[in-house]
């Protein structure tokens, strides 16, 4: 969709044409191959990884925090890799599970608990400064 939007926006390379004409169940190696030659030949510069994942764990809490996130994208073990820098990232880092089953099993809290203690970490998180130059 955010390929789409960009070409509708007036921004054209070939591999911006067919990232947007990829299915929305394409396989995922594909479409970040895409995306990374489309961002190359659009000329721009992606952020290194570690400040990319503060980014996208910023945007978590931000999203969980207006009710736009479910609790099934709270899960996963993608965060794992994440080096916090600030106390409100390792807090929000804290509570999110490796997998929606785990919730009770690897942080010990009832779902209740579980999900008022993630609001609290997701607003204080986002009312923080941002991070890098890419926000």
């Amino acid at each position: 969709m955010a390929a789409a939007q960009a070409l509708a926006a007036g921004m054209d390379t070939p591999a911006l044409r067919e990232l947007a004409g990829l299915p929305r169940h394409a396989d995922p190696r594909d479409i970040r191959d895409t995306f990374e030659q489309a961002v190359a030949e659009a000329g721009i510069a992606l952020p290194d990884r570690h400040l990319a994942l503060r980014f996208a764990l910023r945007r978590l809490a931000a999203r969980f925090a207006a009710g736009e996130a479910g609790l099934g994208e709270m899960a996963s073990d993608e965060w794992s890799d994440l080096k916090v820098e600030t106390e409100e990232e390792r807090a929000f880092r804290a509570l999110l599970p490796p997998c929606a089953c785990c919730i009770k099993y690897t942080l010990g809290l009832d779902e209740g608990t579980w999900i008022a203690q993630l609001r609290i970490a997701a607003r204080a998180l986002v009312s923080q400064p941002d991070v890098g130059p890419y926000v």
